[in-house]
């Protein structure tokens, strides 16, 4: 954040997960999602087949991934936080939200730099 704050760049972030109890049971079911789904996903490859079913390091992997994605994710205070540490953040409008993304919540935070109309008509 603060790179793009620097180089005056926008910013969104988005998290399709948060650190919550029913995030971290929807990952419990994700192996269960992979092994019911790959039979499905083309091109066919054998080697899907055998690290998944065979030898499940998919699944493993793919569990792993989703609780230690969801364990890191910040929360809207954290990420109010971070806003208020970065040098000249004031010179951004900062929207940071919550939204209800089918069965669960989409974190946001977006950074656009403050329009400055001064700055504008002295450029003119």
């Amino acid at each position: 954040m603060q790179n793009a704050v620097d180089s005056r760049s926008g910013i969104a972030i988005f998290e399709a997960q948060e650190r919550s109890f029913p995030s971290l049971l929807a990952m419990l079911f994700s192996p269960i999602t992979v092994l019911l789904t790959t039979p499905f996903i083309r091109p066919f490859k054998l080697g899907r087949l055998i690290f998944t079913y065979l030898l499940p390091i998919v699944p493993i992997f793919v569990l792993w991934d989703g609780i230690v994605s969801s364990l890191r994710t910040y929360s809207l205070k954290e990420m109010n936080k971070l806003i208020g540490e970065l040098n000249e953040s004031q010179k951004y409008d900062w929207k940071v939200g919550k939204i209800k993304s089918g069965p669960s919540k989409l974190l946001y935070l977006i950074g656009t730099e403050k329009s400055n109309s001064d700055t504008y008509s002295k450029s003119l």
